[in-house]
């Protein structure tokens, strides 16, 4: 014991306590090149890192905002139009249908529109079961298209064509709304200055794998923090494509559903919100769905909302600073429909990582225990923070295991830099792309099997330049450790793991379940292997 305290003090006295070489290093024009755009990067992160602070203190500071009741009930009930937007999904659209028809409200004012773009046997399903349904006295009509223009926005458009809804509720696929939904939120309409009203997604299959857990959690920050801080303090925020109700005028107003950006839903919020109408978030009004199951439906999945949000913004942005909006309703609107921009930023970041170390290294501890520590602290620990008090909200019992998911969190954001950072480039130079839907399996329980391969994609040569990024990591943690940079080594490690467990998940999923077939499927089994599949 007496010579581990003896080395431990000889090692703090030797790296940090020995002057003899200080004031050597000069700073150069090349490692300025270097340094300049790393600190700048960083710094930007960091203003990104501490937004998410603020949210947290907008979703306490105005807590007593948050909306339960609603404040007026309608004396006669409004005519409903619950739209069902649905593209190839023939696992799920028994389980939807089933439950839109069993929605607790007037048969005489609800209409049920399912708005079918499919290419494949789920169309003679979905008519089959439609007529089912029908012929048993449920109001639900078939609509299919044989072109998908405009995609789901083209859809829902096509169908406000001929609904006879005053408002306008939305379900996608996979989402299983309760019976009480409609009357849990219809009646926040009675105020008439609101356009829209979002509720909370949880989630079926959150126990699914390792996976579904960390990307139930993702989406917990979202609908607690982000709608909530928003919401609660009175600034601009969006409808989240699903498990909400909009009132027909106010969409029609906005100038419909548009379809040049890929979130058509963040689109038409802001143009309906810029119109004057006001939206309420439902926290405590819960609709179940499916998180992906695989990684690549993960990827495609935020592919899809990276490059929206960064198109919306070129779309929207300046008109909500022309607006007459507070300035700091337009600052959030910034911060929120430009976060995505910290992709491109991660990949600079990437590049800079490994001579930023030799050249900081040979500048002494100091300048990185207090310019590199805090910056970190702001960009990276922000997140760890957030997701913790996400989870507090919602399970005040058990919160407190989120701490073993944190490190995973992080990672799997780290991971999906290469591909948001495609999807965030082609936004930012006008290329277009189709609305590539996340795949559904009807999957919930661990150890259940799923019907992946059906709709399963691959993407190409990514996966394996994760994986080389992830081994340049790797190079980066030898690196540190060598020249006894220890403060550096459990960061870089989050980079490992992220490039390496989202690029072999993307490479093997479907394997583990082969691999899987003879064990004991009860629910009651071990977790499955950290997998999507």
């Amino acid at each position: 014991m007496l010579l581990m305290k003896s080395d431990w003090r000889h090692y703090l006295r030797s790296h940090y306590g020995d002057h003899t070489f200080e004031h050597l290093y000069r700073w150069n024009l090349f490692d300025a090149s270097l340094l300049i755009p790393y600190f700048v990067v960083m710094i930007i992160l960091a203003f990104y890192g501490l937004h998410r602070y603020q949210l947290v203190w907008l979703y306490y500071r105005h807590r007593k905002n948050a909306t339960k009741e609603p404040a007026h009930h309608f004396e006669q009930l409004p005519r409903i139009t619950v739209q069902l937007p649905i593209f190839n999904e023939q696992f799920v659209i028994d389980r939807l249908i089933e439950a839109c028809c069993n929605l607790d409200y007037p048969r005489d004012l609800l209409e049920i529109q399912l708005l079918d773009d499919s290419t494949d046997e789920t169309k003679e399903a979905a008519a089959a079961i439609v007529e089912r349904y029908h012929a048993a006295g449920n109001p639900i009509v078939y609509l299919h298209r044989t072109n998908r223009r405009g995609f789901k926005a083209g859809a829902l458009d096509e169908g406000l064509k001929v609904a006879k809804g005053e408002f306008v509720a939305i379900f996608d696929a996979d989402f299983v709304p309760p019976r009480e939904w409609l009357m849990q939120v219809v009646h926040h309409f009675a105020e008439p200055e609101i356009g829209m009203v979002q509720t909370r997604w949880t989630h079926l299959n959150r126990d699914y794998s390792f996976l579904t857990q960390v990307e139930a959690i993702l989406l917990d920050g979202h609908f607690v923090l982000e709608h909530g801080g928003r919401s609660r303090s009175g600034v601009f925020f969006n409808f989240n494509g699903t498990a909400g109700m909009w009132r027909r005028c106010a969409i029609d107003e906005a100038g419909g559903w548009q379809h040049d950006t890929l979130t058509e839903d963040t689109d038409l919020s802001y143009r309906a919100q810029l119109k004057g109408w006001k939206f309420k978030y439902l926290q405590d009004v819960e609709c179940p769905a499916e998180v992906p199951i695989e990684m690549t439906a993960f990827k495609t999945q935020q592919q899809r909302w990276a490059k929206g949000l960064i198109q919306t913004s070129k779309k929207i942005l300046p008109y909500v600073f022309k607006s007459d909006a507070p300035f700091h309703t337009k600052i959030e609107a910034w911060y929120h429909l430009t976060a995505n921009i910290s992709y491109p930023l991660m990949v600079v970041l990437s590049v800079l990582l490994m001579p930023a170390m030799i050249i900081r290294f040979y500048q002494g501890w100091f300048q990185m225990l207090f310019i590199d520590f805090p910056l970190f602290l702001a960009s990276t620990f922000s997140i760890s923070s957030f997701y913790l008090v996400s989870q507090k909200e919602l399970f005040p019992g058990r919160w407190y295991r989120t701490f073993l998911y944190l490190p995973f969190l992080m990672s799997l954001g780290i991971g999906l830099t290469l591909t948001n950072t495609i999807a965030v480039m082609e936004a930012l130079f006008g290329i277009q792309s189709a609305f590539k839907r996340t795949p559904k399996y009807r999957v919930e329980k661990r150890g259940e099997k799923s019907k992946a391969s059906k709709y399963r994609k691959r993407l190409g040569l990514i996966p394996f330049f994760e994986l080389l990024i992830g081994g340049y990591f790797a190079l980066c943690v030898w690196y540190a450790i060598v020249n006894e940079n220890y403060f550096t080594v459990p960061f870089l490690l989050l980079f490992v793991i992220g490039y390496w467990y989202t690029g072999l998940l993307s490479l093997f999923q479907g394997r583990f379940e082969r691999w899987r077939s003879g064990a004991n499927l009860e629910e009651s089994s071990p977790k499955p292997f950290p997998v999507g599949v």
